[in-house]
């Protein structure tokens, strides 16, 4: 996965996530609505055979958009490792 970033403001990130598709780019999407500093959180992927997914993410200040982010993966990091260790359980 390479991330680029696209524009860089205080209050607003674009960037391009290529490798990555729609279950990734909703996931974080969904995760970044959950906080409550984020203003925007949205995606786009104009062909997925052709084109890279862009994201945006825009934020009321209190918090940066990078920071937004960044905890927006920790925490689908975190519902990702209960899923496995519960789902791994009830299969033994």
């Amino acid at each position: 996965m390479e991330i680029k970033i696209l524009d860089d403001k205080k209050n607003k990130l674009m960037l391009e996530v290529k490798g990555a598709d729609h279950t990734l780019c909703n996931a974080l999407k969904t995760e970044l609505w959950s906080d409550k500093h984020v203003k925007i959180a949205t995606y786009s992927i104009r062909h997925p055979q052709v084109s890279v997914p862009q994201m945006i993410v825009e934020t009321d200040g209190e918090v940066s958009p990078k920071n937004a982010l960044i905890n927006a993966v920790q925490r689908l990091h975190k519902t990702n490792e209960k899923f496995k260790k519960e789902f791994s359980a009830s299969i033994r």
